[in-house]
């Protein structure tokens, strides 16, 4: 496995932001059904006072945001991964793992006791990134995407 390169918090103020932003809406529409994607209301979602945002970007120029995740504190003690996705060619290179283990450290700062997510069940190699990083199923959310869709939520205690 590759290292994966630096991980990044956008910071709305940075010249660099609107890039990145759409950088991610690109990502967002290849990588995600319609229905689930963030693409429309990403900026909406990073208003939010209690959501955060983490990308790495690829190469020494780091150009190209390759991967990110989302992630929104609840409550004060609970969390939610409301996003991680790397690029097709960029995977399997340890930046999901690296954007993961990002994600819960900084929910830890926080002093969040419980992380929890949503994933489908036939994205394999999402599931076993999850289990890996210590995350349990808790249930099978039935049609949770759409109707015969459905999701594990799965949870970490810090």
């Amino acid at each position: 496995m590759a290292v994966a390169a630096a991980i990044l918090e956008l910071d709305p103020s940075h010249d660099r932001a609107g890039r990145v932003i759409e950088d991610i809406v690109r990502l967002e529409r290849r990588i995600f059904p319609k229905h689930e994607s963030l693409a429309r209301s990403l900026h909406d979602e990073l208003k939010r006072r209690n959501s955060g945002l983490i990308y790495t970007t690829s190469g020494a120029d780091g150009e190209e945001v390759i991967g990110y995740a989302m992630y929104t504190c609840n409550t004060s003690l609970c969390a939610t991964i409301t996003k991680l996705a790397v690029k097709e060619n960029c995977r399997r290179q340890g930046h999901g793992e690296a954007l993961l283990a990002a994600a819960v450290e900084r929910c830890r700062r926080r002093k969040i006791q419980r992380l929890s997510l949503h994933v489908d069940p036939t994205r394999t190699a999402a599931v076993a990134l999850y289990r890996k990083a210590g995350f349990q199923v808790d249930t099978t959310v039935e049609g949770y995407y759409e109707p015969h869709r459905d999701a594990y939520r799965m949870y970490l205690d810090l």
